[in-house]
């Protein structure tokens, strides 16, 4: 039982998280029909599968949030801002209901019981309706009586449903007889386990309507054959002897039979029957199950594939080079399909762990809409990409930073109304997410049409602090980076959102732990963009593998641009350390130096041109050995603050290498030397 639990947990919190999209997608078209009608499928599904394992909280708070959208879907309510907020406010109540251990807890029941206060006043005090339609809803108000016809598929059970849980589903709705019919019922040894034979006859006696009846079967509709039929407009099963001739006529599961309840409704009411039948959905019994286009995989059986796929790709790269000493023809052949291989399923099982961007858009969407009605500002949140997929581990690394940056946008980027107005802007904010592809990276900007971050300021400040030195010549990329250090704040104010100089840092960390970077672009009165750059994956890399004296290290591939070789000399003797390419001078950095290796150097040496940004830089080394997919490894707490490593591999024949970040040894390099490389 705990397997089913659990897996009810998971699929409650994906439904939990599509509810919480649809809900700020409603936001903006309260109207939205198929909105409110999607919300209410989702409350109706927590609320069915939240009692069949025993949340007893959830089935009742659901049960009573699913009242309030279906007066909604009726016609009877309307979506308000402050049902809005309940809404979301129960979002998050839901989640912490999941967790058995939180919700027994006296700060959640405390919650849950405000919470369903506030829904009860929402339903009591619905007051709104028109005075034509009082005399039709005191009309509605008896009980009628219905009869059911349920025959499931026989192929119903195979994607999970219980036919059972559906009958008694009728139990909230009002007094009711379900009897079993087993007339398609095979001989013994033709049945099987897996196949439903039973139908079900109903009596229903209640004050709902006949929607009401077919949403229980809402999610069956097209697994099912379905009668639903008004037989009178009173209450037969409060009867005494017609509950007992009902019994009567289904002694040996005979069934109860439409015309025979005909008949009891007419001798003992003495009236009219009215029938309203309900087209039924013929729907013909079929073996063949449905393709399964999707199935769930827990994160931690992905984890396991991705890494028995980096074992396997260190051990082809011993088998290659295995297969070069040997120098066998054969072997060789082998050891180049077995690469090939590799590659392929180290593609295939990349895109596997790849999710669509929008997952995480949604908690962007919140805080933008609780963030801006709390500071009082209006503000429309935009999207563009977000169907850019990205490894699973790097969205989750990636939620933070992006909240943080967000959240300043709300803060100190975008302007009260007023102030906005009299800068001759509209009067509600824009921030917006973009994210595309650009080579082997991934591009996400956070834009806002704000007040822009002015750059005196934050020069003015750092001296202040001490920082920098008064008569500092910075350009101004170099004092927004100032940003990023740890304890830097420019806020007037501390706030319980921002102020404190703890944020900007911890963002720029987590960037640079997921190999990425950051860029600051800031207009005053225009806005600011706020750029992060990312690698397509953190696990495996195509390098680029090089030696240093008896050292090996592995450069990214997509930074490369291209390799010459120079003389010794021509590197030693040149000036500001620019050497001229085929298409002009490129500065470069002699890796040598900064690893501290003083060995004898080599007559020739390589230089690495790689890209930076829209420039190129060189890094010296003394061979190019080749291309090689390097599986990276983190180095460990010790090497934590060694910022131009940003791991280890391990080569074929067991050598550790060492994987260079390009981009932190040019920015440590332009710092050191007072370079500016743009």
């Amino acid at each position: 039982m705990d397997n089913f639990k659990r897996k009810f947990v998971e699929e409650a919190l994906d439904l939990i998280n599509e509810l919480e999209t649809v809900l700020l997608r409603i936001a903006s078209n309260p109207e939205d029909k198929e909105l409110i009608e999607h919300i209410f499928r989702i409350m109706h599904t927590l609320k069915g599968n939240s009692a069949m394992f025993g949340f007893s909280m959830i089935d009742q708070y659901t049960h009573q949030l699913e009242t309030i959208y279906d007066l909604i879907r009726n016609g009877k309510m309307k979506v308000t801002d402050d049902l809005m907020d309940l809404t979301l406010a129960s979002v998050d109540h839901i989640r912490n209901l999941l967790d058995e251990d939180n919700s027994g807890k006296e700060e959640v029941q405390s919650v849950h019981k405000d919470l369903l206060g506030r829904i009860s006043n929402i339903i009591e005090g619905k007051t709104s309706q028109p005075a034509e339609k009082k005399e039709a809803a005191v009309e509605d108000n008896g009980i009628k009586t219905y009869y059911v016809h349920f025959q499931p598929n026989t192929d119903i059970l195979s994607n999970g449903t219980n036919p059972l849980f559906l009958v008694e589903d009728f139990k909230p709705l009002g007094n009711y007889i379900a009897v079993p019919s087993l007339e398609q019922l095979p001989p013994l040894q033709d049945m099987d386990p897996e196949k439903c034979y039973t139908s079900w006859e109903i009596i229903l006696s209640t004050k709902e309507s006949q929607d009401k009846i077919q949403e229980i079967f809402i999610f069956v509709e097209d697994s099912c054959n379905l009668e639903i039929i008004k037989v009178c407009d009173n209450d037969i099963l409060s009867q005494p002897e017609i509950v007992s001739k009902i019994e009567e006529i289904t002694i040996n599961y005979k069934g109860i039979g439409l015309q025979k309840l005909k008949e009891i409704a007419s001798a003992d009411e003495k009236q009219e029957v009215r029938n309203a039948q309900l087209t039924p959905r013929s729907v013909e019994p079929t073996t063949t199950l449905k393709n399964i286009s999707n199935i769930r995989v827990s994160s931690e059986k992905l984890d396991e594939l991705i890494n028995l796929v980096s074992e396997l790709v260190t051990t082809q790269a011993g088998l290659s080079l295995i297969a070069e000493n040997i120098n066998d023809k054969e072997l060789l052949v082998i050891a180049e399909d077995v690469e090939k291989l590799s590659r392929r399923l180290r593609d295939s099982t990349f895109s596997i762990r790849l999710i669509p961007i929008e997952n995480m858009i949604t908690r962007f969407q919140r805080l933008v809409r609780e963030l801006s009605h709390e500071l009082k500002k209006e503000i429309i949140f935009r999207t563009e990409g977000t169907d850019i997929e990205l490894d699973k581990n790097m969205i989750e690394g990636l939620i933070d930073p992006i909240m943080h940056i967000i959240r300043n946008s709300i803060d100190h980027g975008i302007e009260k109304p007023e102030e906005r107005k009299k800068k001759g802007k509209p009067s509600t904010g824009v921030i917006t997410f973009k994210a595309y592809y650009s080579g082997s990276n991934v591009y996400i900007q956070v834009n806002d049409d704000g007040s822009g971050i002015d750059v005196n300021k934050i020069k003015h400040h750092a001296v202040s602090k001490g920082l920098i030195s008064s008569d500092s010549s910075l350009s101004s990329k170099e004092i927004l980076d100032l940003i990023f250090l740890p304890g830097f704040s420019t806020a007037e104010n501390v706030t319980n959102i921002s102020g404190r100089g703890v944020g900007m840092d911890v963002v720029k960390r987590k960037i640079s732990d997921l190999r990425g970077e950051i860029n600051i672009d800031t207009s005053i009165n225009e806005g600011t963009t706020i750029t992060v750059k990312l690698p397509l994956t953190l696990s495996i890399i195509d390098g680029l593998l090089v030696e240093i004296d008896d050292a090996y290290f592995v450069i990214p591939l997509a930074s490369v641009n291209k390799c010459f070789e120079f003389k010794h000399e021509t590197l030693v003797n040149a000036v500001n350390n620019l050497i001229f390419v085929n298409d002009g001078h490129i500065p470069f950095i002699y890796l040598r130096n900064e690893f501290g290796i003083a060995s004898q150097c080599p007559d020739l040496e390589q230089v690495v041109i790689i890209e930076y940004g829209d420039v190129r830089i060189g890094l010296t080394v003394d061979r190019v050995v080749g291309e090689y997919q390097a599986v990276l490894k983190s180095l460990g707490t010790m090497y934590k603050k060694q910022d131009i490593i940003s791991g280890a591999t391990i080569l074929g024949d067991g050598t550790v290498a060492l994987v260079v970040d390009p981009n932190k040894i040019i920015n440590q390099f332009n710092y050191q030397n007072q370079i500016n490389i743009s």
